[in-house]
């Protein structure tokens, strides 16, 4: 099954709590985000210390972040389709021939 980016976030809204606020749906959006990305660099850590970094759990914790993206795109009212097209938009005007070091350190956008 091929899922677009508006299908998910339909699927991700439908498990979303109705009874928070628009500001407790927003924080608990960047409490999520937060937690999510520090749940997968826990991942990467522990390969240091020995663990084998698994896949799965990778997938588990990115579709969380995506969740709580969603949430956040929802509590916004910023269509997540909108988000991806600005995001490439703007990486056209800062590297129009693809990533150049040169252009990172002195990008004007």
């Amino acid at each position: 099954m091929e899922l677009t980016i508006r299908d998910y976030y339909k699927a991700a809204r439908r498990t979303m709590n109705d009874k928070l606020t628009w500001q407790q749906t927003r924080e608990h959006a960047l409490h999520g985000i937060a937690s999510e990305c520090g749940e997968i660099h826990g991942l990467y850590q522990k390969t240091y210390q020995g663990h084998e970094l698994i896949k799965e759990r990778v997938m588990d914790e990115l579709g969380d972040l995506a969740w709580f993206w969603m949430e956040l795109c929802f509590a916004e009212k910023i269509d997540p389709q909108e988000v991806l097209e600005y995001n490439i938009d703007k990486l056209v005007k800062r590297y129009p021939d693809g990533f150049q070091a040169e252009r990172s350190v002195h990008r004007e956008i």
